[in-house]
Formats: C-alpha cells, sequence, structure tokens
C-alpha cells in the first residue's frame, strides 16, 4: 500500500481526477495527504470533503525558495509519502527539494514535451501553428519541464482553435492520462532505464 501525497495551487482538478479513479478503481495506495501553497486553493475543500488531510504552506510566508521548500519538505515527510503528485502546483521548485524525492514525484504539463516548456503553452503552439499539442506526464527532474516521460496525450488544433478551447480539451485528456501514470506507479510497473521509462507488461505494437 503506497502513500500518495498531491500539491496543488488552485482548484487541483487533475488532483480529483485522481483521488476519483483510486477509490473507484481500488488502487493499492492511500491518498495521505493534499498540500497547497495557498489557503484559498479551492482543492482543499475537495480533500476535506473526502476525507484526506489537507494542509497548507503558505509559500509567500518564506523569504526564500529555500527556506519554503525545506518547510514543504518536512510536511510533506509526516506523510511517509511514496509519490509526489504536482498538480498545478505552481512553484519552481528548487533542485535539493526535487533530488530528495528523485524518482518518486510527477508531473503533468499542457504540452507535448519537449516542445513548449514554460508558461502559455497554448498560446506557445497556436502561435507555432502546430497541428496536434496535448498534456505530458513525466517524472520530475531539476530541470523546469523536463525529466523522464511516463504518458502523453495528443489533441489536433483546430483552425478555429483559441487558448482557452484548446485547453479545455487538453485538460480532458489530462484527466485520462494522469491517473493511468499514478496507477502504474503505485503497481510498480514503471522504471526508468537511461532517461527512458518503461511500462511493464504494457502491450508491445507488432
Amino acid at each position: 500500500m503506497k502513500n500518495i501525497v498531491i500539491l496543488i495551487s488552485g482548484r487541483g482538478s487533475n488532483m480529483q481526477a485522481i483521488v476519483r479513479a483510486a477509490r473507484s478503481e481500488q488502487w493499492p495506495c492511500r491518498i495521505a495527504a493534499v498540500i497547497s501553497n495557498r489557503a484559498d486553493a479551492e482543492g482543499l475543500q475537495f480533500a476535506a470533503q473526502h476525507g484526506i488531510p489537507a494542509e497548507v504552506v503558505v509559500s509567500k510566508s518564506f523569504a526564500t525558495r529555500d527556506a519554503f521548500d525545506a518547510a514543504l519538505q518536512s510536511v510533506i515527510d509526516r506523510f511517509e509519502p511514496d509519490l509526489i503528485v504536482l498538480a498545478g502546483f505552481m512553484r519552481i521548485l528548487t533542485p535539493k527539494f526535487v533530488e530528495h524525492y528523485a524518482g518518486r514525484m510527477l508531473n503533468i504539463h499542457p504540452s507535448l514535451l519537449p516542445s513548449f516548456p514554460g508558461l502559455a503553452t497554448h498560446r506557445q503552439a497556436l502561435a507555432a501553428g502546430v497541428k496536434v499539442h496535448g498534456a505530458t506526464v513525466h517524472f520530475v527532474t531539476a530541470e523546469l519541464d523536463h525529466g523522464p516521460i511516463v504518458a502523453q496525450a495528443v489533441v489536433p488544433v483546430l483552425p478555429a482553435d483559441n487558448e482557452q478551447s484548446l485547453a479545455e480539451r487538453i485538460l480532458v485528456e489530462e484527466h485520462k492520462i494522469y491517473p493511468q501514470a499514478v496507477k502504474w506507479f503505485v503497481e510498480g510497473r514503471l522504471s526508468i532505464d537511461n532517461g527512458v521509462v518503461r511500462i511493464a507488461d504494457e502491450p508491445q505494437l507488432v
């Protein structure tokens, strides 16, 4: 039985998708805590309503990133996590923090990495004129929006798309691939081989 700690900054829609999937499918895990860097994050209410311990470590209360990350790590480690899930957690984490959870921290990014890292990914995609866009679940490394890729979802970019319409369609796919990636982790099916994620028992294309 693995312990999962989920970090959020807002409504945590991916957090909600993971919680619902874990409980409905009875994964071999426990959502040990939901932690936010903002006291007004809507996702904290969802966690409380579902009996999940909800904690707040307010990032603005700390003078430096190092100080915040140290405080956050202290709270996280109380729950003895096997996996940290970043679900709309809007903080750039320090290398020391990332190293502490190396190989056991996942993030989802709204683009087909390595394309369009950083912010405003949908705007970047539309400006570049790409024909497909999507989302990526990856292990977190010290390099922003990089790290071994676990899963990706692809959506077509339609002629009438704007940032909002594209984001809405991609979010639907995020709610599918992020729970799937977390499930693979808690089932012990993920391994990293020279920077490439391998999924045990994954069907092979012939």
